[in-house]
């Protein structure tokens, strides 16, 4: 299989983030081979995870998650309404309660992208490898 698309409705609940990992677990072992391996699906939905909860937190409180799959990569796409990107932040250490994700994304992934639509919002892509390697 070569490419395989599949997208999550937009979504304002409290169990978006939940649904995310879950609609992105239903995805991957949908693939046909090359398979996706434990290892790597952790990471992918851990990435899914973080984008949809920048977008509900910093982006407007709605997102659009797109799942593609590539021979060798899986790319993760998150639209949201708020044309301010994802930046670098120093965590907060004391309570622990923002700053870690962009960084963890970019390191865990093989690379990202921010992409400004011309009707307003953003998609934040990354893509992230079938295999740990």
């Amino acid at each position: 299989m070569d490419t395989m698309c599949g997208e999550a409705p937009t979504v304002r609940s409290a169990t978006a983030v939940a649904d995310a990992r879950e609609a992105t677990r239903v995805f991957l072992e949908a693939l046909g081979q090359p398979a996706v391996d434990p290892e790597a699906a952790d990471t992918i939905v851990l990435v899914v995870s973080e984008l949809v909860t920048n977008a509900l937190r910093h982006g407007g409180g709605s997102y659009t998650l797109r799942l593609t799959a590539h021979p060798e990569l899986i790319e993760v796409a998150v639209d949201d309404p708020s044309p301010r990107a994802p930046h670098m932040r120093i965590p907060d250490l004391k309570d622990g309660t923002g700053g870690f994700g962009w960084g963890m994304v970019n390191h865990l992934a093989h690379s990202t992208n921010v992409t400004h639509r011309p009707s307003g919002g953003k998609t934040v892509a990354a893509l992230l490898a079938r295999q740990p390697g």
